[in-house]
């Protein structure tokens, strides 16, 4: 096993927390491949697995954001897992409406988020409305509204590079969680052990007994009548010879902007 040297007993400390976090990961990370696998590559590696282990990845005021991979610093399933815990915690002690709508991008990992968010919902009693395809932010604002949620997850992490991924976590009005809510998700979050403390219902079992349900077609097609009641001016769209070009970057508006547009 690697040992970590620094300078300093407190240093000494930090250094055998981290070997004792790699350790429990290596023995109980086992759900996805892909993290198994990067845990045993950083075997012996000192840096790496400082890096991935030296912290926590931060619940901020907007939720989680970090670079995809291995560790308590990084995003995947179990910090997923650990942030929607905290957050199905504070749905439950918030008294408000006991369902969440869940949105995904196309970004790595994306739907394997989602759907982890999702059973930890569910395993916490929680009604979960998921998008079954990749969607852009705003329908998921729109769908806690819609279907009168008390709170929404989007998996995105916006305009930073590929190899980050990010989990917004939003109230029942549709918006971002304001920062005396979010620092409620953090203290519940922080409490929660990250293998041990997370209640999980698996996403097929959870759809069966409908506590996982599809975000139905009806909606998208609500939300693009909304957007399309916002025209100025129709007739002068029609009959002009304007040309558009759109490009949707990664995807995630591809379909509902092609569909108002047309």
């Amino acid at each position: 096993m690697p040992v970590i040297r620094f300078n300093g007993g407190g240093m000494e400390n930090k250094a055998m927390d981290i070997m004792n976090k790699y350790r429990l990961w290596r023995e109980k990370a086992v759900r996805d491949e892909d993290i198994a696998r990067e845990l045993e590559s950083v075997y012996g590696d000192e840096a790496e697995i400082y890096d991935r282990f030296y912290r926590d990845l931060e619940f901020g005021t907007g939720g989680l954001r970090g670079v995809i991979g291995a560790g308590t610093n990084r995003m995947n399933i179990y910090t997923v897992c650990r942030a929607t815990q905290g957050m199905a915690d504070f749905i439950s002690m918030s008294g408000g409406a006991r369902s969440v709508a869940v949105a995904y991008d196309s970004r790595i990992k994306s739907e394997a988020f989602a759907r982890a968010a999702a059973e930890v919902f569910a395993g916490n009693g929680i009604k979960v409305y998921i998008y079954s395809e990749l969607m852009p932010t705003p329908m998921l604002s729109f769908a806690v509204r819609e279907l009168g949620c008390g709170a929404g997850v989007m998996i995105t992490a916006s305009h930073n590079p590929s190899k980050y991924n990010g989990y917004k976590a939003y109230g029942g009005d549709g918006c971002q969680l304001n920062l005396t809510d979010s620092e409620k998700v953090i203290e519940l979050t922080e409490k929660v052990d990250i293998f041990s403390g997370v209640k999980r219902m698996d996403f097929d079992a959870a759809q069966k007994k409908g506590m996982v349900e599809y975000i139905d077609h009806e909606l998208i097609e609500s939300y693009l009548r909304r957007v399309e009641e916002q025209a100025v001016d129709r007739e002068v769209c029609r009959t002009s010879p304007l040309k558009v070009i759109y490009t949707p970057l990664n995807g995630a508006g591809n379909k509902p902007v092609r569909a108002i547009l047309n």
